[in-house]
Parts: structure tokens; C-alpha cells; sequence
């Protein structure tokens, strides 16, 4: 268990406690002691390893345990994170180390007994993301929730969904199945129920979780799921061969793993880059070539069956209650990145029709009195977040599990209720990072925070969040609002224009 009983090393420390400096606390891991601090009446460990770093030989490789150590390995800085793409985040966090798989705790003070687990995998279309980003601070959510709660990093870009061959397939979510397995062996030396775990993600993090809930590896790792956002993406062995063959190409190498070796990860992402900013010139990819990342999971047969949905419609996450849910205006964060809020043409709506709806002319008519940008927007939202969700949902509910839907319908100035306004609400973290430019109205944005905090912290300790279960049939769906309420699917149009769509493993075109 957590201690923080002082020993000879610590004395110092301990004494300089008593003149306004934190304690340290320490926990024993199965691969040697950490010693992190008390802030905020919490016990808190940041960097600890949950696998070897994957370079060198173990580069491209399936996560590795990490090695023993003697003595106590200070836990109290955040590991590097993982290379990060540029193509999203002009300005991303250098990594200066190769220790890339590490993960943090915030536990509550020793002694309150086998606490819920809350354990974070963080979105970033596949492309960027990392553990030590502000917004994913524990503090909060674990003094206030009465939750252990655990982030950690993975794999991304190229590193982690590069399709290579010689590798093995969807590396970044073997790398949380690793930190998965990490933390059911050791969160009870934390303070932690190993039986009691909820994972819980946004956008690509939540597209992690559906595919988790579809893994025979992931089976036992987790009890409870909440999938903020969900992505439709997922690709099939034959797309993602050919766009890692694009990337490699760029890069100087053949698509091997021996050959990608040879390239340093900053160059290799630099080539990443120019790809993810010219996916345009590839219509092979189809309407992936219409977004802004080249890398989803691989539905490959082996780390990754089935897509999620055939998965989940066959019971493979019968017993593991889900919430889920959609931001209603999920694509404008997107328009408003690409610098086309209010310059959406007629055209560019004709084009993001035809190439997501599953009926152009249906979807044109349903929405015949919606201007240029409303109609890009909701296109573009019901295939890439909204209608995998929904889907996601009916799916659970096909196969006799449990499932909660919701829907973030509140509103920031010039955004609604767009992508990832839902982070900063879910952690409480309300200044900083994205949240300073998500949430304009913090004292607004702070009761809805302690509502989105409560139902999520309650389903982690009870698998109830406060609203009934989608049933198919009524479709109730709790829309978060001020003030919320729970009413029945309250994207009915959309709703039926997908309703016969299959989200299959997109396809290379020929």
C-alpha cells in the first residue's frame, strides 16, 4: 500500500515537510518501489514505467515489460511523451527521452480502503497526445470523486498505427492493453480495486476504447467503459498498407520495419506531416482522404477481430455497461481550425455530401433549408463522431448489455457544442490549454463540469450515472445542458438517414 512513512533517505525530506515543502509517498510495484509527493491531500505518482521504451531493438515491436530496478525511482515528473505530429498541434512538446510508456496516479489519502479506478486513454486523431497535457490533471477528479485516477501514454502516429510490415499490427493499443495489464497488477498497491476499473476516453482515446471492448487481449482488464465521441475510422489491412507505403515513400524507405528503424522518429514524423497535409491528392484512401489524420486501427484478424460495432452487436462487451455518447456540433472545432467558419461554399457542402452521406440526394433533401456551412457540418459530424456512437450504442444494446447515451448539447461562443468541449467539462479542469479556448462562461461551465464529474465518478463506483439505459425502442438519451434532461435521441433526421448504415473497415479503392 501506499506509505508515507519517511525512511532513513527520506528524513531530510520529511523534515523540510514540516517548513511548507510536500511529503513524499511511496508504493511498491511489481518491478520495484516509486516515491512520489502529497499535493492537494492526494498521493501522486507521475512517470512511472509500464513498459520498456521502444526503440532500438524494440522499436516498431509489441510493448515489452518494463525492467526491475532497486531502490526507490523517484515517480515525481511526467515521462516524455511519445513523437507528436505537428499537422494538428502547430507547436507540440519535444520529446526529450525515449522512456515514452509511462503512466501517473492520483490516489486518495492512504487508508480509505479499495477505491474505483478511473483510467484515461487520450484522444488526438491517432496523430498526437499525451498524458502530461494539463487538462488530463487528476487532481479534481480524484479528491472530488473519491477515485483513483490513472492517465498514461501511447504509442501514436506512425510509432503506434503505422501499418508495417515485419510489426505487428495497432501497437498504440497494445500499448494500452500493457498499461491496462499494469494497472490491474499493480493500482492495489495504490489504493486502487483491480476489480473495480473503468476506462474512459475522447475522440481517438474513445475509438481506443471501442476497439478494446472488441479485443479478446483487452478481455478481464476492465470492468466499465465510457467512449466520449466516438471515430467511425477504422481501416482495413489493404488501406493502411498503402498509406503507410505513402509515408514510407516520403521518408526515403520501404514500408519495413527494418527500414523504418533506420529513420529517426522526428524525420519519420516530418513525413507523416506532409502526408496528413496532403491527403487530398490520394482519392484512393476515399473518404479518408477528406480528413485530417491517415492512421485509424487496423481491423487486421488478430490484435483487432472485428470492427467494434460487429463486435459488440455479437456480445463481446455484454458484460462490461458502457456510456457513450456525442457533442452535438462535433465538426466545428474542425471548421473553425481550417479557418472556414462563415466561408463554406456551396461546393465544399456538395463535396463533404457526396462523399460521406450514405445517401447523398436523402441526406440533401432531409436537410434541403440548411445553409452551405450547417450542412458540411452535420455531415461531416454524423460520419465521423455522431453516428458511430449512436451505432455504438445499438449495438451494446442489440446484444443484451448495458449501455447509457448521451448527448453534450451546451454551448461556447462561435463553437456550440463542439468537439472535445466535452474534456475540460469531464476532468474540471476549466483554465488552460483548450480550455481557455473551449469555455468562455466558467461559472456555467463549472456546474455543468460537477454534474458531467457525479454521473461519471458514480458509474465508475456504481454503473449507474444517474439516467435510464438506451433502449432501442425509446431511445432516451440524456442531453447535458443547463439544465439537462433526458429525453428521446434528439438527432431523430440523422438518426434515420444512417439507420441502415454498416461502419465496415473502410476499403482501399482500386
Amino acid at each position: 500500500m501506499v506509505s508515507g512513512a519517511p525512511g532513513r533517505e527520506d528524513r531530510g525530506h520529511a523534515l523540510s515537510t514540516r517548513a511548507g515543502w510536500p511529503m513524499t509517498v511511496e508504493a511498491s510495484t511489481t518491478y520495484g518501489a516509486v516515491r512520489g509527493v502529497r499535493e492537494d491531500g492526494l498521493a501522486v505518482f507521475r512517470g512511472i514505467p509500464y513498459a520498456r521504451p521502444p526503440v532500438g531493438p524494440l522499436r516498431f515491436a509489441a510493448p515489452q515489460p518494463p525492467e526491475r530496478w532497486d531502490g526507490v525511482r523517484p515517480a515525481t515528473a511526467f515521462g516524455p511523451p511519445p513523437p507528436q505530429s505537428s499537422a494538428l498541434a502547430p507547436d507540440p512538446p519535444q520529446t526529450t527521452g525515449d522512456d515514452w510508456l509511462t503512466c501517473n496516479v492520483w490516489a486518495p489519502e492512504p487508508g480509505t480502503g479499495r477505491l474505483p479506478v478511473m483510467v484515461w486513454i487520450y484522444g488526438g486523431a491517432y496523430l498526437i497526445g499525451h498524458s502530461s497535457d494539463p487538462v488530463y490533471d487528476g487532481t479534481r477528479l480524484a479528491r472530488e470523486g473519491g477515485v483513483v485516477v490513472v492517465t498514461f501514454n501511447y504509442r501514436v502516429a506512425m510509432e503506434g498505427f503505422g501499418q508495417i510490415e515485419g510489426a505487428p499490427a495497432n501497437r498504440g493499443l497494445l500499448d494500452q492493453i500493457a498499461a491496462l495489464t499494469w494497472v490491474r497488477d499493480n493500482i492495489g498497491a495504490f489504493g486502487g480495486d483491480p476489480e473495480n476499473i473503468t476506462v474512459f476516453g475522447e475522440s481517438a482515446g474513445a475509438g481506443s476504447i471501442a476497439a478494446l471492448l472488441a479485443m479478446p487481449r483487452a478481455s478481464g482488464l476492465f470492468h466499465r467503459a465510457i467512449a466520449q465521441s466516438v471515430p467511425g475510422p477504422f481501416f482495413s489491412p489493404e488501406l493502411a498498407d498503402d498509406i503507410s507505403a505513402v509515408i514510407s515513400t516520403e521518408a526515403g524507405v520501404r514500408p519495413t520495419r527494418q527500414a523504418l528503424a533506420e529513420i529517426p522518429p522526428d524525420r519519420l514524423m516530418s513525413a507523416v506531416d506532409t502526408v496528413a497535409a496532403t491527403m487530398a491528392r490520394h482519392p484512393q484512401w476515399g473518404p479518408v482522404a477528406h480528413t485530417p489524420t491517415p492512421f485509424s486501427p487496423v481491423v487486421d484478424g488478430d490484435v483487432l477481430p472485428r470492427t467494434p460495432w460487429a463486435a459488440l452487436a455479437a456480445g463481446s462487451a455484454r458484460d462490461i455497461p458502457l456510456i457513450t455518447g456525442h457533442n452535438r456540433d462535433e465538426y466545428r472545432l474542425f471548421t473553425a481550425m481550417d479557418g472556414l467558419l462563415g466561408k463554406v461554399t456551396d461546393d465544399q457542402a456538395a463535396t463533404a455530401v457526396h462523399a460521406f452521406a450514405p445517401d447523398p440526394s436523402a441526406y440533401r433533401e432531409a436537410f434541403a433549408e440548411a445553409p452551405a456551412e450547417i450542412l458540411y457540418e452535420l455531415v461531416h459530424s454524423d460520419w465521423l463522431f455522431r453516428m458511430p456512437t449512436l451505432h455504438l450504442a445499438e449495438a451494446q444494446a442489440a446484444a443484451g448489455g448495458r449501455v447509457h447515451l448521451y448527448e453534450l448539447t451546451w454551448s461556447t461562443p462561435g463553437l456550440g457544442a463542439c468537439h472535445a468541449l466535452d474534456v475540460p467539462l469531464a476532468w474540471g479542469n476549466l483554465t488552460g490549454g483548450i480550455a481557455d479556448v473551449l469555455i468562455a462562461d466558467r461559472t456555467a461551465a463549472g456546474e455543468l463540469s460537477a454534474e458531467i464529474r457525479r454521473a461519471w465518478t458514480d458509474f465508475a463506483k456504481s454503473g449507474d450515472p444517474g439516467w435510464p439505459a438506451y433502449d432501442p425502442s425509446q431511445r432516451l438519451t440524456h442531453v447535458f445542458d443547463m439544465p439537462s434532461t433526458t429525453l428521446p435521441y434528439p438527432e431523430e433526421m440523422s438518426r434515420r438517414l444512417w439507420a441502415d448504415h454498416t461502419f465496415t473497415a473502410l476499403p482501399l479503392i482500386s
